[in-house]
């Protein structure tokens, strides 16, 4: 039956797994005398349905994209890109503070504690962390002013 009804091939053995112990599970709501054949199918169609439905929501989700594999192959590939986005990042930490640019220097580039970039540099712990906030929404704020290509 689920062979029949046009389910994808490789999914089909789940399906009739899932609907045999479905079977097994409501065997209680049998009525012994009524005929069995049509019982199975209409469990066998509801937990194709089901599946069906299962399958469209995560390939809804998900994004398959051959070209996206492809683009790190050469070391090469993205060497324009990297020049770009380096610049932007200069430009976006040439307009930061210099407390600004310390912080951020020592705990996301360096990837220190907020305690060790505290005594490295001398700020507060909460100073250190305003900075950080401050930084990166100023940074957002200039990436999403900047014309897309």
């Amino acid at each position: 039956m689920v062979r029949n009804s046009g389910q994808w091939t490789e999914a089909a053995d789940d399906i009739v797994q899932d609907a045999l112990l479905t079977v097994h599970r409501v065997r209680h709501t049998y009525v012994p005398g009524r005929p069995v054949k049509p019982w199975v199918a209409a469990i066998a169609t509801r937990r194709s349905i089901d599946a069906l439905r299962r399958r469209g929501r995560i390939d809804a989700q998900e994004v398959h994209n051959e070209a996206a594999y492809e683009t790190f192959a050469d070391p090469q590939a993205n060497k324009e890109e990297a020049a770009d986005s380096a610049r932007a990042l200069a430009h976006m930490t040439s307009e930061l503070s210099p407390g600004q640019k310390e912080a951020l220097e020592l705990v996301k580039v360096k990837e220190m504690s907020l305690v060790e970039a505290s005594a490295a540099s001398g700020q507060s712990v909460a100073s250190l962390k305003v900075n950080i906030h401050r930084a990166i929404k100023k940074m957002r704020l200039t990436l999403s002013k900047r014309p897309r290509k």
